[in-house]
């Protein structure tokens, strides 16, 4: 955990955010119609709970991510800003308010993510498999991406995602493997490996992953990375920096420049990914639509 943790002094030179960071405010017609239809369905989204840098983006452009399973994850990962504590009574109306959502918004291609919920025999499974159904059924032609736990490796519940086959399917590595323990307190580098090489077996078209940069990672271990998930045949990748949420949170330890996520990028699909996003405000559902 050293590696991770810098004095004081310097976490507060380092929190400065370089210019290529900054973000729009929230506005326009678009942004505020997401918004009223997320609010009046008391529906949850990783782009508000997990404070993505491209809510404006996104929104204003009609897509949002939405997240299913309620907004409490029973794991405490310490990049991530979504609450953590006991698992929420499962809202069995959600599907229909999802696809209800999906409906209004238009939407064509929709993102699915939700917290985990190892409280749950099932991890949640069969919840995903109703949400993914009850979508397909109320938007016909709509092409989806399920962004998935690990769910603890108990491998049977990976057979309701299997059998409802979103278009794409993502698990995140999130980080290299040598951090992987102070970044991802409850996961397991392999496991998630595991989860990708299982997803691929199983008949998915498209699967995905993405990692975070900036933690202390070296390049090589981010090549290494890449290396690692394209033998699990992982076809889309993400790279992003990671933006520390609150002081409790780790530490960022380098602004990585957007020179260098282009060079990942090139390497990426050297290695022969079907498609590398990479770029500092890059998150695991950034143009989405494209991935597939």
């Amino acid at each position: 955990m050293a590696n991770l943790l810098k004095n004081k002094e310097d976490q507060e030179v380092r929190i400065k955010k370089p210019e290529w960071l900054k973000v729009k405010i929230p506005s326009g017609k678009e942004y505020l119609n997401v918004k009223e239809i997320v609010e009046e369905r008391n529906l949850h989204t990783i782009c508000s709970s997990g404070k993505c840098p491209n809510q404006s983006e996104c929104w204003s452009a009609g897509t949002a991510t939405f997240m299913i399973l309620g907004n409490t994850c029973t794991r405490s990962c310490q990049f991530c800003n979504v609450a953590t504590g006991k698992g929420e009574e499962v809202d069995i109306f959600e599907p229909a308010k999802i696809a209800e959502s999906v409906r209004l918004m238009g939407l064509k291609h929709v993102v699915l993510t939700s917290v985990d919920r190892d409280d749950l025999a099932d991890g949640g499974a069969n919840h995903w498999k109703k949400t993914v159904e009850l979508v397909r059924k109320k938007n016909p032609g709509v092409t989806l991406e399920t962004l998935i736990p690990d769910f603890k490796g108990e491998w049977q519940n990976l057979d309701p995602i299997l059998e409802v086959k979103p278009e794409v399917v993502s698990h995140n590595i999130e980080t290299v493997e040598r951090i992987t323990k102070q970044v991802r307190i409850q996961a397991k580098y392999w496991r998630s490996m595991e989860v990708l090489k299982r997803l691929k077996e199983g008949g998915i078209q498209k699967t995905k992953s993405g990692i975070m940069v900036g933690l202390g990672e070296t390049k090589e271990e981010v090549i290494q990375t890449m290396k690692d998930l394209v033998a699990q045949g992982v076809d889309v990748l993400t790279i992003g920096q990671y933006l520390q949420p609150s002081k409790k949170h780790l530490p960022v330890l380098e602004w990585v420049k957007p020179e260098v996520f282009a060079e990942y990028k090139k390497i990426g699909e050297e290695l022969g990914f079907y498609h590398v996003e990479s770029g500092p405000l890059v998150r695991s559902s950034y143009h989405a639509e494209k991935h597939i």
